[in-house]
């Protein structure tokens, strides 16, 4: 972790260091948020600020380490897992085929806007092609917790963003692992093939006949069980089981841990709902504020890289706004807006490919800082877009 500040210093030790930067991150987050709400604007912006504020850019209190990246890993997961509880697999399956449409329109208008930009830039084609591929993924995550907070899940459009942005995420690990292949001068064919047969196939079973078994041994398995609150256990042990199986098909943790909630969201009593609450309250502020402490406002000194970051923005935002809104056209304006801008967030998975390109060596470390910026910039931008776009709900 980061130093203390200097009026701490005195103290050292994780003993004190990990309470200390749990206190200042998750105490910061809701701080700012509930000044946020004060003031009319969403909660979400505040926490994500408060990681701007106490991360590297600002008061440099705190720096992003393997601690608090497992802290916001989890807060994502506890997240999606909510708000899987809270869908029901039919209403999510039954707008699978214009979920579909929509994530893939957003996959190819990001991909293709992102890499023409970034070459009549300058960029080199590999790291045009490579940073088009990291913009492509949207973060369900921040979509859905606006959503949720505003009683807005059972909207036909929100169910619509939640289908679109899983496979939105499968999409965009697949082009990632192409483009990835390019990046280290091979391209296999049957480890893109089997990356993509897993992660597919991982999704559609889970979604498909997921919440039928679960409906046959969750009921079973807790009436056999002695501890207390099992039904609860039993949904977390899952929760990490379907999270860490996801990842092993490829795909990320928060898909599995969404797939999971849905799986569990019919077959399971209030109290687990109250008991993930509870959670995801403690947790979901140091994945939002974790958005910001990656924000390296240095890159602000450079007017061809401001130009360039707001260039990308823009695009960001037209290719999931038009893009996905064109896709969902067919279900009125009023739903293709709000389909558009909920996917416009990128957040984590946008800077975790980007990180991906930098370890790699084809990425810049003045391009990753804009993308990191298209990342934060995104997920700020989005609760405005969605409270306008649902402003009629």
């Amino acid at each position: 972790m980061t130093d203390l500040p200097a009026f701490l210093v005195a103290t050292s030790g994780d003993a004190f260091r990990i309470p200390f930067v749990m206190l200042l991150v998750f105490g910061s987050a809701k701080l700012l948020a509930e000044l946020c709400e004060r003031l009319g604007q969403p909660g979400i912006a505040g926490e994500i600020l408060a990681g701007v504020l106490i991360g590297p850019s600002v008061l440099a209190w705190v720096a992003p380490d393997a601690f608090l990246g497992a802290m916001a890993n989890m807060g994502a997961m506890f997240l999606l897992f909510r708000v899987g509880l809270e869908v029901k697999t039919s209403e999510l399956l039954r707008v699978g085929g214009t979920a579909a449409m929509v994530a893939t329109a957003g996959v190819i208008a990001q991909f293709l806007l992102g890499s023409v930009l970034l070459l009549l830039w300058g960029s080199t084609r590999i790291e045009a092609i490579f940073m088009s591929a990291a913009m492509v993924a949207t973060s369900v995550g921040i979509t859905a917790r606006f959503l949720g907070s505003r009683g807005l899940l059972a909207q036909r459009a929100s169910k619509v963003v939640l289908a679109a942005a899983v496979i939105d995420d499968v999409e965009g690990l697949l082009v990632l692992a192409v483009v990835s292949s390019l990046a280290r001068g091979r391209f296999n064919v049957s480890e893109i093939l089997l990356t993509m047969v897993l992660a597919i196939g991982f999704t559609i079973v889970v979604a498909v006949w997921g919440a039928k078994a679960v409906g046959q041994f969750v009921p079973r398995l807790q009436e056999r069980m002695r501890l207390a609150e099992a039904e609860f256990t039993v949904s977390l042990i899952l929760l990490f089981t379907l999270s860490l199986l996801a990842v092993y098909a490829g795909v990320a943790a928060v898909v599995g841990a969404f797939l999971a909630g849905m799986a569990l969201g019919e077959h399971v009593e209030p109290r687990v709902h109250d008991l993930t609450h509870g959670v995801s309250e403690l947790l979901v502020p140091f994945f939002l504020a974790g958005i910001g402490l990656h924000v390296d406002l240095r890159i602000f000194t450079s007017l061809p890289v401001v130009l360039l970051a707001l260039a990308i923005l823009l695009t960001a935002v037209a290719a999931k706004l038009v893009g996905c809104g064109l896709a969902a056209w067919r279900l009125g304006p009023s739903d293709a807006l709000r389909t558009g801008a909920g996917m416009v967030p990128r957040g984590e998975v946008c800077m975790v490919m980007a990180q991906l390109g930098l370890a790699l060596g084809v990425v810049r470390q003045e391009t990753y800082g804009v993308a990191v910026f298209m990342a934060v910039a995104t997920t700020l931008l989005a609760p405005p877009l969605i409270r306008f776009a649902y402003r009629k709900a």
